[in-house]
């Protein structure tokens, strides 16, 4: 894993210094003065997403605030051969955000509007900048919310979202981003607009939106979301329960699952987790093993059925404190606890690594236990945070860079719980997405020729390979290479080192 800074090659021809300045001058008419940055201390703003591991400064940023002003940037870039990554509000956890070396990032949050709002047909159409927990602020007087929901809710963007299908606490029971996205309008990597899927449900032919929404930006920017919104449910309760340690809260949320239970939520967070959460916000959870919270929605009879069979089912499983919110402000602050876990990490670790990967529930006590044994021969912590309804692992690898050799530990740990996530049958991402981080982890879930033919599809939308060029896959390849063949990339032969 990279640590350190990439930085630019400087040139030293003096046609390519003019080819530099021909290219300024067009993209700064495109989007004015103060919408193209390209000193130096303002691009060390961009130089990485959420996880800071990765640092690659960017040739060149642009803030473009319409379509139009995208659909030109990017006509210039397919033109010059110049690769773009576009990027939201930054807070991405693997790297997908990254810049390329000497490639463009065209920031979108200028395009910040929610453009309608559509009650009677449930739906919401935003630009790509608007943030996530502004589309529930919008439609909430009448009585919506829009139902992704990320720990960084308060900050992401929804066109961050649906580059990496984000998910949150409540898409156990309403489902991640592709979920709620109906519509997208699309500037491909040649600066062409495409418009996929719309405000109609099951419209026929191929599902290439489906295909878009996760696709991490390799695709194409979107700069127009249509979003379906959910009716506010009636009731809403949230049960806190504490346990003497993973294994038993794991069996509680088997046991809901197998009783054919939907809870809105279901998270866990283990003891180092609670004291990091404890810490920062005084959520006033208790000082256990593993700490369950899980929510509920619906009518007032539904919900009060279901809260009384889930409190039996922790009782059953050795939970030895149960509260249920009573509460907006103590409902709101209990999810509080649990959205800051991730920033509460820097409490208790100068440093820490934050993976995602998915396991089946059922596996959920052999794979804690197994990660505990790789924590202790590392010699290093890790603190859990789980949407455990749906398998969601967030391991927390903390460390110390200042200690010679725990930054490489901590990355060799990461890495060999991702490989378990794998090994018992789920997946090394839930919802962070794949990015730079864990790229070279896709050749151990997917076969050869499986990854050929997610190629394939990439080359479809971008045979420049243009458009986040070097994320997801193990290695760059060119469009219409035979597998195993390694053929130059375009960026290598299309002298962009050289001009830029």
């Amino acid at each position: 894993m990279a640590t350190g800074i990439s930085q630019p090659r400087e040139t030293h021809i003096v046609d390519a210094r003019i080819v530099d300045a021909r290219i300024f001058d067009e993209l700064r008419e495109i989007v004015g003065p103060r919408g193209l940055i390209t000193s130096r201390e303002e691009l060390h703003t961009y130089e990485c997403d959420g996880l800071t591991n990765f640092r690659v400064l960017p040739r060149a940023v642009l803030l473009p605030d319409s379509t139009e002003q995208v659909q030109k940037i990017v006509r210039v870039c397919h033109r010059e051969k110049i690769p773009f990554v576009a990027r939201g509000s930054g807070t991405g956890l693997s790297g997908g955000a990254l810049p390329v070396e000497n490639g463009v990032v065209i920031s979108l949050t200028r395009m910040n509007k929610i453009l309608e709002v559509d009650i009677p047909n449930a739906r919401v159409t935003v630009e790509p900048g608007v943030i996530n927990l502004d589309v529930t602020a919008r439609v909430a007087p009448q009585e919506y919310f829009y139902a992704p929901d990320p720990s960084s809710q308060s900050v992401c963007s929804i066109g961050g979202n649906v580059a990496e299908n984000s998910g949150g606490a409540h898409c156990l029971k309403y489902g991640f981003t592709t979920t709620h996205v109906l519509g997208l309008e699309v500037v491909l990597a040649d600066g062409s607009l495409v418009h996929l899927g719309g405000k109609t449900l099951d419209a026929p032919g191929y599902d290439l939106m489906g295909v878009f929404v996760g696709s991490e930006g390799t695709l194409g920017i979107a700069t127009k979301i249509i979003l379906r919104i959910v009716k506010r449910p009636e009731c809403v309760q949230t049960l806190l329960a504490a346990f003497p340690s993973t294994n038993e809260a794991g069996a509680a949320v088997s046991d809901m699952i197998a009783a054919g239970m939907l809870p809105a939520a279901i998270e866990m967070m283990d003891n180092l987790a609670i004291q990091a959460a404890e810490a920062a916000v005084h959520a006033n959870y208790p000082n256990c093993g593993a700490l369950l919270l899980v929510e509920l929605d619906g009518p007032v009879a539904e919900v009060a059925a279901l809260m009384a069979h889930v409190n039996e089912i922790c009782k059953k499983s050795g939970a030895w404190e149960i509260r249920v919110a009573q509460s907006d402000a103590e409902r709101a602050l209990v999810w509080k606890g649990r959205k800051a876990a991730f920033a509460a990490m820097g409490r208790i670790s100068p440093n820490y690594i934050v993976q995602d990967g998915v396991i089946p529930r059922t596996e959920l006590p052999n794979v804690m236990r197994e990660i505990g044994r790789l924590s202790n021969e590392a010699g290093l912590r890790v603190a859990n945070v789980f949407h455990a309804g749906d398998g969601n692992l967030h391991p927390l690898v903390l460390y110390d860079r200042r200690i010679s050799g725990q930054e490489e530990a901590a990355e060799t740990l990461s890495g060999k719980i991702l490989e378990l996530c794998i090994g018992a049958g789920g997946s090394i991402t839930g919802e962070h997405g794949v990015g730079e981080d864990k790229k070279k982890m896709m050749s151990k879930m997917y076969s050869e020729p499986d990854l050929e033919t997610m190629q394939r599809v990439r080359c479809a939308f971008d045979p420049l390979n243009l458009s986040n060029p070097s994320k997801v896959f193990p290695r760059p390849r060119l469009c219409g290479e035979k597998p195993g063949e390694y053929v130059a990339h375009p960026l290598e032969t299309a002298g962009i080192a050289e001009r830029f």
